[in-house]
């Protein structure tokens, strides 16, 4: 082994510590260097490992964490159809609770030679995770996307929805309605899309009604999970302090918050107004139809697929985050505010 690193570190003008950390997948090597390691494997007539064998011109790897949410498969449609228009063909990979993770995912995207990889909502968008998995999927030469989640320790390109002006816009609705207790239902707080969402709503809160920034965390936000049965429960303590609106962080989330609005005998938006995250589809229909803010899923699911083909085809976009624009769709689920005693 040590003559065949010598040889190969030898017709790549590179060290041999160099050419292990190319062979074992570890970060920390230019792309150019891992290329010129790569070749003379080929030139050397060695066999490249498996994780390092040229990818595959056809095929394209999605990550998603689950299907349930709606938002999930509109994205996965985008992103699918974009790919075929450009003769690929997508392999949608997605977490189930019990099932794989994202690294096994990855891992098996990785073993069939994928051309690359797109991630929707995984552990980018997890403070609390370990960034050094996208780190090592570089190192392998894989190109990938992140969608919906920004970390600053992680040099790819990013897409994201603006998760702080979607806040604005549905408080700026809400309080055009005589709405002042408004608040504020979302998932886990380590997740950047959350936190995002938090700012957003805070600052808006206190521009428009001068309260305290602790005072809105502690009394108009509270954490659940994102599925209809979290919407209810963080909405029933919403209720709880006085809130005549809800802004949900998913549409999921809001029909759970109408179901608890209606568990009091209360009604949707004559009493309590709701306001989703997502425009998913079918909320055009419910009871009332939902007013919510609309995700720009066709825009960031076709400039997910064009940047990663950059990256595929060696003309990188920069390694920074591209940030779409929310718009707010009014429906049936808000009204104005009725008076106290009313």
């Amino acid at each position: 082994m040590t003559a065949r690193l010598a040889d190969i570190a030898a017709q790549a003008g590179v060290s041999e510590a160099t050419v292990s950390r190319v062979l074992n997948g570890k970060p920390g090597v230019a792309a150019a260097t891992r290329q010129s390691v790569l070749a003379a494997l080929d030139v050397l007539g060695y066999e490249r490992p498996v994780r390092l064998r040229r990818r595959s011109a056809g095929l394209v790897g999605l990550i998603t964490p689950e299907l349930e949410n709606p938002i999930f498969p509109a994205l996965a449609q985008v992103i699918g159809q974009a790919l075929t228009r450009q003769g690929y063909t997508p392999v949608l990979a997605t977490q189930t609770p019990g099932g794989s993770t994202e690294d096994e995912l990855t891992e098996m995207l990785v073993d069939r030679g994928v051309a690359g990889i797109i991630f929707v909502s995984g552990l980018h968008a997890d403070t609390t995770a370990d960034m050094e998995r996208y780190e090592q999927l570089r190192a392998q030469g894989v190109p990938f996307v992140l969608v919906d989640g920004f970390s600053p320790k992680v040099q790819a390109p990013f897409i994201s929805p603006d998760d702080r002006a979607a806040m604005r816009l549905a408080v700026t609705h809400l309080s055009s309605l005589g709405h002042s207790r408004i608040g504020l239902a979302l998932g886990p707080r380590r997740f950047v899309p959350v936190q995002r969402k938090i700012e957003g709503f805070t600052l808006s809160m206190r521009e428009r009604f001068r309260l305290s920034s602790e005072e809105i965390e502690s009394d108009l936000v509270r954490h659940s999970l994102y599925t209809l049965e979290g919407g209810q429960a963080a909405a029933a303590a919403l209720l709880d302090r006085g809130c005549t609106a809800v802004v949900c962080a998913s549409d999921m989330m809001a029909l759970g918050a109408v179901r608890a609005v209606r568990e009091r005998g209360l009604q949707v938006p004559d009493d309590v107004s709701v306001v989703g995250f997502d425009d998913s589809v079918l909320v055009a229909f419910t009871d009332p139809p939902l007013t919510t803010v609309r995700k720009p899923v066709p825009a960031m699911g076709q400039a997910a697929v064009r940047t990663l083909l950059e990256e595929i085809a060696g003309t990188p976009a920069p390694h920074s985050e591209f940030v779409f624009m929310p718009e707010l769709v009014v429906r049936g689920s808000t009204a104005s505010c009725r008076p106290s005693g009313a």
